[in-house]
């Protein structure tokens, strides 16, 4: 009896947090709030985007294109050979 009359109380303490954050988050008050949140972030946004420097392009004529060439004569070398030799 006394396990059942726990579960009801716990039940009932349960659905009135639900009931009243519901409430709360509902209310004509906190979305006025939100609502003011939101435009105070859009002008803070436009503020300090308007005081951000303008960096030039340094970036021009930058690259620059080297030609391959056709030497192929690269020495093969055996990690065996490496190490049998004494240099």
């Amino acid at each position: 009896m006394l396990k059942e009359l726990r579960y009801l109380i716990f039940s009932i303490i349960i659905s009135i947090f639900f009931f009243f954050v519901g409430k709360y988050y509902f209310s004509d008050n906190n979305k006025k709030n939100s609502y003011r949140s939101f435009n105070n972030i859009e002008k803070k946004i436009d503020l300090y985007s308007n005081k951000l420097p303008i960096l030039e392009n340094d970036t021009k004529n930058i690259i620059q294109y080297v030609e391959k060439s056709n030497n192929n004569k690269k020495k093969k070398f055996n990690f065996w050979e490496l190490l049998e030799q004494d240099d």
